[in-house]
């Protein structure tokens, strides 16, 4: 793979929300620590994401000892501790049943202002046993937090700079090029050979080991700039005719660690398996 480094990290605290992206993250066995411990959910219970709301891609969470603090124009910045688990409410993440513990009022009242619906903003309390990984694609005890279903998210450089190349030759018409959180990653790698993710099966990064559980299929979010949460046809379009895979349009891949650590930007990236 050549001189193959880390050259971003991405964590999003509030699923659906804009992230960070601090030069290192430790790893948890359901991802990189506070990455998508919150979700929104709507009056009946389901997580909501871009993909209901496209003007969740506007709004913001940091990460802070404790809590998050959530900023999105037009609103005041509001502080959100992590509540107590002296309760839970049941709420559906992609046919998943998970028990989470609601925020408070004031974080219900700010989401809901932002989306312009009733939203409820709810923290995963114990990611080591609310949620496991998809049993056709897990190990026994592999859990994940809110992300779309597994715990981390890796992409490459040089595939997303192949995918602009092929949205590209669209021609004026073109949506493009796009920039990669379009994809909302965990990782993403440079230095490797383009759709090179393809053929890995387990994955070093610095210290930490993965597995490689399967490619990560795509959806209506990818099409939704992030910068200003207006919607397009790319990258699905192209995605469509030159990376479909068991039925679905895939890019990056999807990771299960294999072992706990700290991830660093410049981290070595080397193919094991």
């Amino acid at each position: 793979m050549g001189n193959t480094e880390l050259l971003s990290i991405h964590v999003h605290p509030v699923k659906a929300l804009r992230g960070q992206a601090p030069r290192e993250a430790v790893v948890e066995p359901w991802g990189l620590a506070g990455d998508r411990r919150w979700a929104l959910i709507d009056d009946g219970g389901k997580v909501v994401t871009q993909r209901q709301f496209p003007r969740l891609a506007l709004a913001a969470a940091k990460l802070l000892p404790g809590g998050v603090r959530l900023s999105a124009p037009g609103l005041e910045p509001l502080t959100v501790r992590v509540p107590e688990p002296v309760g839970t409410v049941s709420l559906e993440i992609f046919r998943d049943k998970v028990e989470g513990v609601l925020a408070d009022d004031a974080a219900h009242d700010w989401c809901s202002a932002h989306v312009g619906a009733d939203v409820r903003l709810v923290h995963m309390d114990d990611p080591a046993t609310r949620r496991p990984v998809d049993p056709e694609y897990a190990l026994p005890g592999e859990t994940v937090s809110f992300a779309d279903g597994f715990p981390l998210l890796v992409t490459t450089t040089a595939s997303l700079d192949a995918l602009n190349s092929l949205i590209a030759q669209g021609g004026k018409a073109a949506e493009g090029p796009l920039p990669m959180d379009r994809f909302r990653p965990n990782l993403v790698v440079a230095g490797a050979d383009p759709w090179a993710e393809d053929g890995w099966s387990r994955l070093a990064v610095g210290e930490v080991e993965f597995r490689v559980a399967k490619p990560c299929g795509r959806c209506v979010v990818t099409t939704t700039d992030q910068a200003t949460a207006a919607r397009g046809k790319e990258p699905l379009a192209t995605l469509a005719r030159h990376r479909r895979m068991d039925g679905r349009l895939v890019f990056g891949q999807n990771l299960v660690p294999l072992s706990r650590g700290t991830v660093r930007v410049g981290d070595p990236v080397r193919v094991v398996a």
